[in-house]
């Protein structure tokens, strides 16, 4: 962080000084940032979920209606959270 001196300027910055903010080009090329797989996820994030939901079933059915209740529930909530 650079002070103001007398006249009401910023004094430079010395070339060591470490950015806050990455520059647009570090960005689009990192490797690490997943671009365009968020559809991916959600469908992989629901498929696991209706699977575990059956798995559960097949062995409980009250076990799954716990299970069916909660999902119904944490999604009411969670719309009700988010509008309120």
């Amino acid at each position: 962080m650079s002070l103001p001196n007398e006249e009401g300027t910023k004094a430079q910055r010395s070339p060591s000084t470490i950015r806050e903010t990455p520059s647009k080009a570090t960005i689009n090329q990192d490797p690490l940032i997943a671009k365009g797989l968020q559809k991916e996820q959600y469908i992989g994030i629901f498929s696991v979920a209706v699977s575990l939901i059956l798995v559960v079933g097949f062995f409980s059915r009250k076990v799954e209606y716990a299970l069916l209740f909660a999902a119904a529930l944490s999604i009411v909530l969670i719309a009700f959270f988010l509008t309120v």
